[in-house]
């Protein structure tokens, strides 16, 4: 039909505003969150951009569903502003068999939410993850850089240099600072350099001094050298995500162990799926505006329901990790229920439904 061809075309306009919209308004706030990760070194500087995009891409699916939700409210109340929807109306047609159209535009959509939700979601976040974990396990040279405090891996150690060569293997007035079981150093240097020894890499310091206090007793000892070997931690190996978090597992991963905090990731990616089509349901029913008003108010609870019902789906996850809910009992009271409450509402505004007409049917139907 014509008009479905209409709708479907100034939906595409809509939705692809919003999206570019929503996307920009992300990635800034996700951009300076990253950039303070970075400045508390927790994500390396040069991997910024990296961990954005993984996150921006993580987040996509909530945000294709708001894109969606934003431009079939938008579209439907300028429908209803402009009178459009009063000649549908008067063509025979009510809201419900708008249900096709819409469904003929969003499915594409919903079939990627639930792609993302299912798989890019956790994909996105192990990626993340690795890179901050690589990045908190790099060794102790590694961690040091020219006029800054840098702490080692373990957290026992301190270092700072003023000034370093091109080739990162020595440096000038360095400054150690270690806590042991038993005693608490303080290292000074003016120059040194690293060697290989073996399997293992030192640090050779040159003209400084060494100052130790013992914390049994309070001792302190002061001695001078002119060359003092120090070893160093290298970068960790291994798996740095053989038990990561369960954002960051995989869809099956979370079938194949159903603990209480499995569950309540796998619930809040199917529910992400889920609610995507039930707001398309609620964007029909709350699109109606009466003219005169304006729409500025449906727009307003609409954001509104949108927000109180991503809020539930994240309580549920909690719920269930806790085990105050089970997974199936939380799904269908959370989205069957929100289905069947869009389902009502859209039948009352289509067959126009109201309380007064009930009560008169009912007086009209008793007996005399």
């Amino acid at each position: 039909m014509l008009f479905h061809s209409t709708v479907r075309k100034e939906l595409a306009r809509s939705f692809g505003a919003s999206l570019v919209v929503l996307v920009t308004i992300v990635m800034t706030m996700t951009l300076i969150r990253t950039l303070s990760l970075a400045s508390r070194g927790s994500v390396n500087p040069e991997e910024v951009m990296m961990v954005m995009g993984y996150t921006v891409l993580g987040y996509l699916a909530t945000i294709l569903t708001l894109s969606l939700f934003i431009a079939i409210v938008g579209t439907l109340s300028r429908m209803y502003r402009d009178s459009e929807m009063v000649i549908w109306f008067a063509a025979g047609r009510g809201l419900s068999s708008l249900l096709k159209p819409l469904f003929g535009f969003a499915w594409p959509v919903l079939l990627v939410v639930a792609l993302l939700a299912l798989w890019i979601w956790p994909w996105a976040n192990q990626q993340t993850q690795e890179l901050k974990d690589r990045y908190g396990r790099r060794g102790d040279l590694e961690r040091v850089a020219p006029g800054q405090f840098q702490e080692s891996a373990n957290g026992r150690r301190v270092f700072f240099l003023d000034k370093d060569t091109p080739d990162n293997k020595s440096g000038h007035n360095i400054f150690i600072s270690s806590r042991e079981r038993d005693r608490e150093t303080v290292t000074s240097a003016r120059s040194g350099h690293v060697e290989n020894i073996g399997d293992s890499q030192f640090l050779i310091l040159e003209n400084g001094q060494r100052l130790e206090t013992f914390l049994a007793n309070g001792e302190m000892r002061i001695s001078e050298f002119e060359q003092h070997g120090s070893r160093v931690t290298g970068t960790a190996l291994g798996n740095v995500l053989e038990e990561g978090p369960a954002k960051a597992r995989s869809t099956l991963s979370l079938l194949r162990q159903p603990t209480p905090v499995n569950q309540g990731e796998l619930g809040w990616r199917l529910g992400t799926a889920l609610a995507a089509l039930n707001f398309v349901v609620l964007a029909i029913t709350v699109s109606s505006v009466n003219p005169r008003v304006g729409r500025s108010g449906n727009l307003i609870f609409a954001l509104f329901a949108f927000v109180v019902y991503f809020n539930l789906l994240n309580l549920g996850q909690s719920w269930i990790s806790g085990g105050r809910f089970k997974l199936l009992p939380f799904m269908l009271l959370l989205h069957g229920g929100t289905l069947l409450l869009a389902a009502l509402w859209l039948g009352k505004q289509h067959n126009n439904w109201s309380i007064a007409a009930l009560r008169r049917r009912l007086r009209g139907g008793s007996p005399a």
